[in-house]
C-alpha cells in the first residue's frame, strides 16, 4: 500500500508534545523534500510517496508530523516564505536609501542570472497553483506576500519619516512587490533577466522621482 492511499491516524484528541531535536530535524527534512518536489513538479505531481522517498522516511513518519497533504502544503508555504525572505534579509535593512534599493534590485537580478531564469518565485509559483482551488493555502501564500511587502515598506516608511519621500510608503511597497512578481514571471517565461530589470528599474525610478528636497540619508 502506498503512502498516498493510507489514512492518517486520528490524533485530534491527542495532546501535542514538543518535538525533540531529532524530531525537528526529521520534520524539517520532510518539509524541505516536499518543497523541492512541489517547486520542481507542481503540487499534483508531487505525491506523498515521492516525498517519503526523497526525505528517506517511512509513511508513518510523515503522518506523525502531518495529518495529510494539506498540512504538509501549509508547512511548505511557510518554509518557502522563510527561505525567500532570508535570502534578501541582508538587503532589507538598507531599503531606506536609493543606494540600498538599487543594491537589492541588483541582488535579485543577479540571483536570477545564476538560476538561468528558471524556477520563478517559489511563493508565487505556489500561489498560482492554489489561488482558485485551496482557500486555506491561498491565505497562507497571501500572508507570505504580506511579510515580504512589510519588509519592503519598512525602508520606505523610514524615508518618509525623514521627510525624504513625498508618497504613501504603503502604496509604494505594494507597487514594488507587484513589479517584482511580474518581472519574475516574465523572466521565467522568457528565460532572460530583462523583464525583471525593466520592472524594478521603472519602480525605483518612480521612487526617485517622488523623493523630496529634504537632506537624504547617505
Amino acid at each position: 500500500m502506498t503512502t498516498q492511499n493510507r489514512t492518517a491516524p486520528n490524533r485530534q484528541n491527542a495532546p501535542e508534545r514538543p518535538l525533540t531535536p531529532k524530531g525537528r530535524a526529521t520534520r524539517q527534512r520532510i518539509v524541505a523534500a516536499a518543497a523541492q518536489l512541489m517547486y520542481e513538479r507542481g503540487l499534483t505531481e508531487a505525491t506523498l510517496e515521492d516525498v517519503r522517498a526523497a526525505a528517506g522516511v517511512s509513511g508513518s513518519q510523515i503522518y506523525h508530523y502531518f495529518a495529510d497533504k494539506q498540512a504538509l502544503l501549509l508547512a511548505v508555504i511557510e518554509f518557502q516564505t522563510a527561505a525567500v525572505l532570508e535570502l534578501q534579509e541582508p538587503h532589507f535593512a538598507r531599503l531606506d536609501t536609493m543606494a540600498g534599493l538599487r543594491g537589492w534590485r541588483d541582488s535579485l537580478v543577479n540571483y536570477q542570472r545564476r538560476l538561468q531564469c528558471r524556477g520563478g518565485c517559489p511563493i508565487g509559483t505556489l500561489g498560482s497553483e492554489v489561488a482558485e482551488s485551496n482557500p486555506e493555502a491561498r491565505l497562507a501564500v497571501a500572508s507570505g506576500f504580506l511579510r515580504w511587502e512589510s519588509a519592503i515598506r519598512e525602508g520606505l516608511t523610514a524615508m518618509h519619516a525623514r521627510g525624504e519621500l513625498d508618497a504613501d510608503p504603503d502604496d509604494l511597497a505594494l507597487a514594488t512587490l507587484a513589479a517584482l512578481q511580474g518581472g519574475l514571471l516574465l523572466t521565467q517565461i522568457q528565460r532572460e533577466v530583462r523583464p525583471l530589470e525593466v520592472a524594478l528599474d521603472a519602480m525605483l525610478d518612480h521612487i526617485a522621482r517622488v523623493r523630496t528636497d529634504a537632506p537624504a540619508k547617505p
